[in-house]
């Protein structure tokens, strides 16, 4: 199964949750881009998946319907010479003798070791010291961007990451393991790291109680292992950081604008008395749909594709807030996250919550240019119906946005692109 085979091999996926099936396949690719995959989410379908003659097959033990031991076994059936890869929730003495006679290529325990993981694939996948080149797909001839947003829309990966994930793990590793609470302050102002762990957390695996819906809620919910895999797993995606100065550009006005959304909504919880994080992961989130584009517009570019400010301009006004939309529902974010998200940019019709008007408030301070005066919108219906007056959003535009930080519309990084 090396590069130098003529046909790239096919693996087989086989894991019920489905973040975890993403993770695989992109680290997966990362060994071998030009693998030909085939994902499963339960055992009935990884066992009919068997007739296409995978070359290797990673399974879950925990899985629904034909369970990975009893695929692992119909496998070994027709020989022993196909490579498997066992995962499982079960690392105990017993469970692993139980799988030992059925020779499983290697039996991994959950949550995953990636850097395990990542050295059984490429001893499987590659020769020593081989490497496999795959170029960016170029576009079909005729497509036009406005096309192309549309077809991405339902399948994009989110927005581009803005934290820098290897120095935040090694930040909040010691000798105890992981720290959560250490590593939940260095990865919060990154919109993408925090929806994805939200919208794990609350996979069907493992939602139980009542939704996840803060960073720190989502981290102990997942755990050290899992959560530090999902976000090592982000930095595997294509275009998981932007390279093009433009878009780079575009990117560090939404992340200011987010980080700023979500520090107003924080203070404004903080003085109403209602659930501040929630209300900081709600502004922190509202622009992910914006942050997407610009990563799909890299990934245009680098296909072929052609590109200028007022194609990015253009793409941002007609595409943001559909593949927000489209983000928060195929992640399945938590109903109540999604409608303070929704309040930021307006407010519906009829009674309105505190949280929902705290949320709309948020959004305008955040997007008022930092030398427009605040009396306009001391006067607006929002502020009037939280009685929140011209000393009070004084108060909070200095808590919020201190004087000597830059507001919105400036940099939060003089260099953006050693974050991206």
């Amino acid at each position: 199964m090396s590069a130098a085979d003529p046909t790239p091999p096919c693996v087989l996926i086989a894991e019920g949750d489905p973040w975890v099936r993403e993770m695989l396949s992109e680290m997966l690719l990362s060994v071998r881009c030009d693998a030909r995959l085939q994902v499963c989410a339960d055992g009935t379908q990884a066992l009919a998946a068997l007739a296409s003659k995978p070359d290797l097959i990673i399974a879950a033990r925990e899985l629904a319907g034909v369970d990975g031991l009893d695929l692992l076994r119909k496998v070994r059936v027709k020989g022993p010479g196909l490579p498997f890869i066992l995962m499982s929730n079960r690392s105990d003495s017993a469970s692993v003798r139980e799988a030992l006679p059925l020779h499983p290529t290697a039996y991994l325990s959950k949550p995953l070791n990636l850097d395990k993981l990542r050295k059984s694939l490429e001893e499987l996948l590659l020769a020593v010291g081989e490497q496999v080149a795959c170029p960016v797909p170029p576009l079909q001839p005729g497509t036009r961007l406005p096309a192309y947003l549309e077809q991405r829309r339902a399948s994009a990966d989110g927005g581009p990451l803005f934290a820098d994930v290897q120095l935040a793990i090694k930040r909040a590793l010691n000798p105890q393991g992981l720290n959560l609470k250490v590593l939940e302050e260095e990865v919060r102002g990154d919109p993408q790291i925090t929806a994805v762990l939200i919208a794990a957390a609350n996979s069907a695996s493992l939602h139980r109680d009542a939704p996840v819906q803060t960073l720190l809620q989502a981290l102990n919910k997942l755990g050290s292992t899992q959560s530090m895999n999902l976000i090592l797993g982000l930095t595997l995606k294509r275009s998981a950081r932007l390279s093009d100065p433009l878009l780079t550009q575009h990117a560090t006005h939404y992340w200011n604008l987010s980080l700023h959304c979500a520090e107003y909504a924080r203070s404004l919880a903080r003085m109403l008395e209602l659930e501040q994080e929630r209300c900081y992961c709600a502004g922190l989130l509202h622009c992910l749909g914006d942050l997407a584009v610009l990563r799909c517009l890299q990934e245009w570019r680098l296909a072929g594709g052609e590109l200028d400010e007022g194609r990015v301009t253009l793409s941002l006004e007609e595409f943001g807030a559909a593949f927000g939309s489209a983000l928060r529902t195929r992640w399945r974010l938590p109903l109540s996250l999604r409608e303070l998200i929704a309040a930021i940019y307006q407010l519906g019709g009829g009674v309105y919550s505190r949280e929902i008007l705290a949320m709309n408030l948020a959004g305008q301070l955040a997007r008022l240019p930092a030398e427009q005066g605040l009396e306009k919108l001391a006067s607006s219906k929002t502020a009037r119906l939280l009685k929140v007056g011209l000393p009070e959003l004084r108060r909070l535009r200095k808590v919020a946005n201190p004087e000597g930080e830059p507001h919105a519309d400036g940099p939060l990084d003089p260099d953006p692109s050693s974050n991206v």
